[in-house]
């Protein structure tokens, strides 16, 4: 099987059997012929609830990714969970095409991309106790005090992931931002069954997100952590829950700083690489 380095994280010139590589760590999946490639984008979202067994052709647990940005995570976990959907959603559309096309390239038909804001997609689109895991990786911590009302995790944005889980459901959350951390941890601790997890993701040893990446590059620290939903919470005590809790209106420390030295390059290989015959 081949190799082929992409600095630039760009997929387009992959061929069959080429491992994609986004600054020198490889995207999982392998590149198929063009006749094995699907098709993996929701391109025009409906007016109501998304029909979840009508999507996927099948009844199977439901993993959703916010903010997945250019799919890493979706996509290894799609490739490593077979027997699981996914939906990876972000904002952006050009992170989007980046996910859809690695999507359609490995021939996952258990994964799709959507251009879409967390709020929106949890309040219009996803039904009640529909979802078995959410993940979400490095959310927008807008260092900017006067743009702290932007941040999407709030204490009713945490309520909307619980009443949609499913009995059992899960929320995988990491920052690099230790003030989100904390915050994080004052909600999560409240509505679910919290534990924080030390060092990277076994199954995913380059990293969730190309934020994660780039945090660790800088010698950032990572915060992991999952919840469990809590089944016992009536709707009384996560209203006086919701009541109780602060907004995040937090300072971050240090801005959107990046450190001063220079992220290390791979170059790419020279010539064209070598291939399975």
């Amino acid at each position: 099987m081949s190799k082929r380095y992409e600095n630039n994280s760009s997929p387009t010139e992959l061929l069959p059997g080429d491992i994609e590589y986004e600054m020198g760590t490889p995207i999982p999946g392998v590149i198929l012929r063009k006749e094995q490639w699907v098709q993996t984008a929701i391109k025009r979202l409906p007016d109501e609830s998304l029909q979840l067994s009508e999507i996927f052709a099948r009844s199977a647990p439901i993993a959703v990714d916010i903010g997945c940005g250019n799919g890493r995570f979706t996509i290894s976990s799609a490739v490593r969970r077979p027997d699981w959907d996914h939906i990876g959603i972000d904002i952006l559309p050009a992170v989007i095409r980046y996910g859809t096309r690695r999507g359609n390239q490995r021939g996952l038909s258990n994964v799709r991309f959507a251009v879409c804001d967390g709020w929106r997609f949890l309040e219009k689109y996803l039904p009640k106790n529909s979802v078995n895991e959410f993940h979400i990786y490095h959310p927008q911590p807008y260092a900017d005090p006067t743009l702290s009302s932007r941040r999407m995790l709030t204490p009713e944005f945490m309520a909307m992931m619980h009443e949609r889980l499913s009995d059992g459901g899960q929320v995988y959350l990491q920052s690099d931002r230790r003030e989100y951390w904390d915050y994080i941890k004052t909600i999560m601790e409240r509505m679910f069954v919290w534990h924080e997890v030390d060092g990277p993701w076994p199954e995913d040893e380059y990293g969730r997100s190309r934020r994660e990446v780039l945090s660790v590059e800088q010698g950032l620290k990572i915060y992991r952590g999952v919840g469990t939903k809590r089944s016992d919470l009536t709707a009384e005590e996560m209203q006086t829950i919701l009541l109780e809790l602060p907004q995040p209106k937090f300072q971050v420390e240090g801005g959107e700083r990046r450190s001063k030295r220079t992220l290390r390059k791979r170059p790419n290989r020279p010539g064209k690489p070598k291939r399975n015959r």
